[in-house]
C-alpha cells in the first residue's frame, strides 16, 4: 500500500492475502456447548456451520490488522528518511524556480544510489555526493520496506517523485545535488507523508473496531439462533406446538435485528472514516473499502457478507420450524 502525497494523492493497492484471525466469542461458545455429551453430535454440525458463517468478519479483521502494520511501517519509513535528508550538507543551487518554490529541472540522471547519477551538466563532486546520500537514504528507508519493491515496478527516482511529487524532487537534478530549498521540500513532503499514513492507520483501526462490534452482535444473534432450537428440541411431550410458534416467532425478531445491522453497516459505507483526496477510480464505490478488501480472496463487503449469512440460516430455520407448526409438531 502507498499513500501518494504529491500532486495527486490515492492509494496503490497491492495483492496481498489474508491470514487467519484466532478465537472469536462465536466459536468460543461453541466450544463450550460442545463439552455436552447429550448434544455432541448436533454441536458438531453447528460447529462447522459458526466457523464458515463467522470467517467472512474474521478474514475481514486479519486483512486490516496487516495493512495497519504495513501502514506504520512506511509512516516509520518516511520519518526516517525525512530525519536523515535534513541532516545532508546542502549545496549552492540555481535561482531559477518552479511556482512551488524549488529549483526547475526534471529527474533524468537520476537512479539508484551508487550509479553516479549527476544532473544536467554534470555537477561538482560535492553535489553528486549529497545526490547519493539523498538516494541512499530512501533505498534505505522507504525502498528497504518487503512490500516496495516486490509489488511496484519503480525505479529509485519514479518512486520519490511518485511519493514525494516531482515538484519536490527536480532540485536533486537541477545541479545534481541537495539544494536548501530541495532539502526543505523533501523534509516536508515526508512529513506529510508521515501525516497521511497516521490518518489511515487512524481509519483502519475504526474499521476494525466497527468489525469486531457487528462480529459480537452477530455471535450474540447466532447463540440465542442456537438456543431457541436447542430449547424447542427439549420441550415435552404435548407441548411442542406452542413451543414451535414462540421460537418461530422469537426468530422472526433476530432477523430483524440482522436486517436493522445490515442498514446500519450500509450507513457506514457510505460515511467511511477516510475518503482520498481524488479517487482511485472513477467507477470504482466506496474506496477505502475497495482499498482494504479488493485485494483479498473474500467478498467486496465481508460484515455485509457475514450479516446476509447469519440471515439466511435464521431464515433456513424459520422454514424449518414453520414445517412442524404446519403438522401440528
Amino acid at each position: 500500500m502507498s499513500v501518494r502525497t504529491g500532486s495527486t494523492t490515492v492509494f496503490q493497492i497491492p495483492d496481498q492475502g489474508v491470514t487467519a484471525a484466532g478465537c472469536s466469542s462465536g466459536w468460543c461458545d461453541l466450544w463450550a456447548v460442545a463439552t455436552d455429551p447429550g448434544v455432541l453430535t448436533a454441536v458438531a454440525i453447528v460447529g462447522l456451520a459458526a466457523l464458515v458463517a463467522f470467517a467472512y468478519v474474521r478474514d475481514a479483521e486479519a486483512a486490516c490488522h496487516r495493512e495497519r502494520r504495513r501502514v506504520l511501517d512506511e509512516r516509520d519509513a518516511f520519518e526516517s528518511f525525512a530525519d536523515r535528508v535534513a541532516d545532508i550538507d546542502t549545496i549552492s543551487a540555481a535561482t531559477d524556480s518552479t511556482p512551488s518554490g524549488v529549483p526547475a529541472g526534471s529527474l533524468r540522471g537520476m537512479g539508484a544510489p551508487g550509479d553516479g547519477a549527476r544532473g544536467p551538466g554534470g555537477g561538482s563532486p560535492g553535489s553528486s555526493v549529497s545526490l547519493r546520500r539523498v538516494m541512499a537514504a530512501y533505498d534505505d528507508t522507504v525502498l528497504s520496506l518487503p512490500h516496495y519493491r516486490a509489488e511496484y515496478d519503480e525505479t529509485p527516482a519514479e518512486s520519490l517523485a511518485a511519493e514525494l511529487g516531482p515538484d519536490a524532487v527536480t532540485a536533486l537534478a537541477s545541479d545534481g545535488g541537495l539544494s536548501g530549498a530541495a532539502q526543505s521540500a523533501l523534509v516536508d513532503r515526508s512529513s506529510r507523508a508521515v501525516d497521511a499514513r497516521e490518518r489511515l492507520a487512524d481509519a483502519i483501526d475504526e474499521e476494525i473496531d466497527a468489525i469486531g462490534d457487528r462480529e459480537s452482535a452477530l455471535s450474540a444473534i447466532d447463540r440465542r439462533r442456537r438456543r431457541l432450537l436447542g430449547h424447542l428440541d427439549g420441550v415435552r411431550p404435548g407441548c411442542e406446538a406452542e413451543a414451535a410458534v414462540d421460537v418461530w416467532s422469537r426468530l422472526t425478531e433476530l432477523e430483524g435485528e440482522c436486517d436493522d445491522l445490515a442498514a446500519d453497516r450500509q450507513r457506514s459505507l457510505d460515511d467511511p472514516p477516510l475518503t482520498p483526496r481524488t479517487p482511485l477510480d472513477a467507477d470504482r464505490e466506496r474506496p477505502f473499502y475497495a482499498y482494504l478488501y479488493g485485494p483479498t480472496d473474500g467478498p467486496r463487503y465481508p460484515v455485509l457478507a457475514q450479516i446476509a449469512e447469519v440471515a439466511d440460516r435464521i431464515r433456513a430455520d424459520k422454514d424449518r420450524v414453520g414445517g412442524r407448526i404446519a403438522r401440528g409438531r
